[in-house]
């Protein structure tokens, strides 16, 4: 699993690195929210633990801009912020869990094994849809006003990325994260795939789905649809 731990405070962070990584997990930090926005847009967490009180950009501020931004990973809440209007206030955001300080280490694992649990299958559709386009998640068969497209694994997990986030875009940088990990090949790769990705999507097609927005990234949104914001996506590029 993994986490990407937004909090200011450098001895829990601490903590939590020493227990999670123990236990197989995989962490990632931010001191801030803009720091935490911009890596949970960019890159892909199983679940995300947030701070309410963060320097330069409060949780509840991130949370409700990741979940405009399209981003639709697990988040637990973390906070000293213990009063019922408090919690709402976090929930109403798109917070899916919250535990105030000070907490147990244990509950907060299990809290997040739930999360991602529900997550990953449980009462959610393992059928992706944007317009005549669906993504069956369990066979990975990809059909197109009924007819079957056959893609390269690397297009077909592009066009899951593009199809979770849609109607928002989704960066390069996040798309490039998806294919390669922390380690991207030489050259504009990205472009080639999703030239490949066009050409079997849209080219048989006269209706476009896949769209260019220069200098952020791409998305697949229906026909007609209105654009939506790239600020969440371009503003926290380094």
């Amino acid at each position: 699993m993994r986490v990407l731990v937004v909090e200011d405070n450098r001895n829990l962070v601490a903590n939590l690195f020493d227990y999670f990584e123990a236990r197989g997990y995989t962490l990632d930090a931010a001191p801030d929210g803009p720091t935490g926005l911009h890596l949970a847009i960019t890159q892909d967490f199983d679940a995300i633990v947030l701070d309410w009180m963060l320097p330069r950009m409060d949780g509840r501020e991130v949370l409700s801009r990741l979940r405009d931004a399209g981003r639709n990973m697990p988040v637990l809440m973390l906070t000293a912020r213990d009063e019922l209007p408090d919690k709402i206030a976090g929930f109403r955001a798109g917070a899916d869990d919250y535990l105030t300080k000070p907490f147990d280490l244990p509950e907060l694992e299990v809290r997040l094994e739930a999360l991602v649990a529900r997550a990953s299958g449980r009462g959610r559709s393992r059928v992706l849809q944007v317009a005549d386009l669906r993504l069956d998640l369990t066979t990975l068969d990809v059909t197109r006003n009924g007819q079957a497209l056959h893609l390269y694994p690397a297009c077909r997990k592009l066009l899951e990325v593009l199809m979770q986030a849609s109607p928002a875009a989704v960066t390069r940088d996040r798309l490039e994260h998806a294919l390669w990990g922390d380690d991207p090949p030489d050259g504009d790769m990205l472009r080639s795939h999703i030239y490949e990705l066009r050409r079997s999507v849209d080219g048989p097609f006269d209706t476009k789905l896949i769209q260019t927005l220069p200098r952020v990234g791409y998305r697949i949104a229906p026909a007609g649809a209105p654009p939506v914001a790239a600020d969440a996506a371009a503003e926290t590029r380094p």
